[in-house]
């Protein structure tokens, strides 16, 4: 395993698995968090494919695996799917939070 797939499983974790608790019913919103996401992977995915095409920068390809969608290491194309899911589960798990404490 490369150690960037390492980070984004660890990163992973814990938002899964508290996205299936019931009181939080983070899972509601399936469809809008996959148009979400997808668009951040578009945008930024889109991006950082021109960046890394102009040599902007690059991938230690000690770090990260083989497999590549549009010279992007298959890490990379998850981060901007795991990343914001972890943010956006993080923002709806302190709003449930607040709505408690009120």
């Amino acid at each position: 395993m490369s150690e960037y797939m390492f980070i984004l499983l660890i990163s992973l974790c814990v938002p899964f698995v508290l996205s299936f608790w019931p009181p939080l019913k983070f899972y509601r919103h399936a469809r809008e968090l996959a148009l979400t996401i997808f668009f951040i992977l578009i945008i930024f995915g889109s991006w950082d494919i021109l960046a890394v095409r102009r040599e902007h920068w690059q991938f230690n390809p000690q770090g990260v695996w083989y497999f590549r969608f549009f010279g992007l290491p298959l890490e990379e194309v998850l981060f901007f799917i795991v990343i914001p899911f972890c943010c956006i589960f993080t923002w709806e798990a302190i709003l449930y939070l607040k709505e408690r404490v009120k």
